[in-house]
């Protein structure tokens, strides 16, 4: 994508990234990504951006923006040029592409929806442009039974005929199936991978679909690096932030990366509403996520009925939701915009319509009252396939709606026509 460096994204790898271009390791530690926000924020502040380190006022911008930092550790990490030339020459004959913040290329949904908690740098191959085109991220636990795995599988050969992309964390198990079934279909996919992105940008079984613009694999991790537990936590916001609502599919009860990444969003970030897959026999981990507000996945059957439930996505995200305002990828400081040399862009998340104390309701309960909301406005009886019809979801998620109406004393169920009536 970026046949060479801009001079920031230059100044922004040799500060963050570990550029392991060998088998041998830096000598000097790689600036976090909390710490690069700061760094980002101070200079900022003294009116400079990280390309300014690189120039021959390099000293000077760093005693203007780098206090709080060991000078002596910014300095060693910018001297890494040899380094930087060796990983960009192993990423070129790779495909391998980066982006870093201060890029007009960098995604979209990262900046307004993670804020100061974006990675600075992202490494991808395959067409960037699809990182910002949302979607249905389809989740689950590595190991499951070839049942789960066919599910997953037909989620995403459906939501490919629905022209939605599939995006997944690319792991074994309900990842990698999703997103064969989308591939299978034609249909686009985003793999964002926590380790190993070298591997997979070169995988035969990768090779058509990244040459077709089909699938985009990107990762905040070095291409090389190797697997890590706190990586893959920290891979599922990511999953989340490109996604316009999010499946879990299978998930083990208060563990694992499936269960943290959920929980994380139904009890604190809400960057996309959460669903779970529907079935009689659940899991203690789905039914768990259930209670925690997730919503159960109506199972649509062909393309029309998955764009029907796709629309309820949007009923979601408009209504209003707690504000990400304390998350960060390593701490809990608050989020700032990034600043990188760019214009400052709105960041409050798309999941998120204000702040105040009766935001605080769980992701379904604020579908049913947008819901709710609308259907007041009809003065006439409702029907379900009135409902169905008018709201474009399925008639038996339209009977689910009504009926709760009804259970909660709102809406008085008549026979013959069956039809409800709103009690005022």
């Amino acid at each position: 994508m970026n046949a060479a460096l801009s001079p920031n994204t230059q100044a922004i790898l040799l500060l963050t990234a570990p550029l392991i271009a060998g088998k041998g390791k830096s000598s000097v530690r790689p600036l976090s990504a909390a710490e690069y926000g700061q760094l980002a924020q101070s200079l900022r502040a003294a009116g400079r951006q990280p390309a300014d380190l690189l120039t021959t006022r390099a000293s000077e911008t760093r005693r203007a923006a780098a206090s709080g930092f060991d000078c002596e550790r910014i300095s060693q990490l910018l001297e890494r040029g040899f380094l930087l030339s060796q990983a960009l020459e192993r990423w070129q004959a790779r495909a391998i592409w980066v982006v870093s913040r201060a890029d007009p290329s960098y995604p979209a949904r990262f900046k307004k929806r993670l804020g100061n908690a974006a990675p600075p740098v992202l490494y991808g191959c395959g067409d960037a442009a699809l990182l910002d085109s949302g979607g249905l991220a389809v989740v689950g636990s590595r190991n499951t039974d070839g049942d789960i795995l066919e599910y997953a599988g037909s989620v995403g050969r459906l939501a490919a005929r629905a022209q939605c992309t599939v995006i997944s964390g690319g792991a074994r198990g309900v990842d990698q199936a999703a997103m064969r079934g989308a591939l299978l279909e034609w249909g686009t996919v985003v793999g964002v991978l926590a380790d190993r992105l070298e591997r997979a940008a070169t995988d035969r079984d990768n090779r058509d679909a990244l040459m077709d613009g089909r699938l985009v694999l990107i990762s905040p991790y070095d291409p090389k690096a190797s697997f890590n537990v706190g990586n893959l936590m920290q891979r599922n916001k990511l999953v989340y932030a490109l996604a316009d609502a999010g499946l879990v599919v299978a998930s083990d009860y208060n563990k694992g990366g499936t269960w943290e990444g959920a929980a994380e969003q139904l009890d604190k970030l809400r960057l996309a509403p959460i669903y779970t897959r529907a079935e009689s026999d659940l899991s203690k981990g789905l039914t768990a996520l259930r209670q925690k507000g997730a919503i159960a996945w109506p199972n649509p059957q062909t393309a029309e009925e998955f764009n029907q439930v796709r629309a309820g996505f949007t009923l979601l995200c408009e209504s209003p939701a707690p504000s990400q305002g304390t998350f960060s990828l390593e701490s809990e400081e608050s989020i700032v915009p990034p600043a990188d040399g760019m214009v400052e862009e709105e960041t409050t998340p798309a999941y998120s319509a204000g702040v105040s104390d009766v935001d605080m309701i769980a992701p379904a309960d604020a579908l049913f009252a947008k819901v709710e909301e609308l259907l007041n406005g009809i003065k006439t009886p409702l029907r379900d396939t009135d409902v169905a019809e008018y709201l474009n979801i399925p008639k038996s998620l339209a009977q689910d709606w009504l009926k709760r109406l009804e259970q909660e004393g709102k809406y008085q169920r008549q026979s013959r026509p069956v039809r409800y009536i709103r009690i005022v």
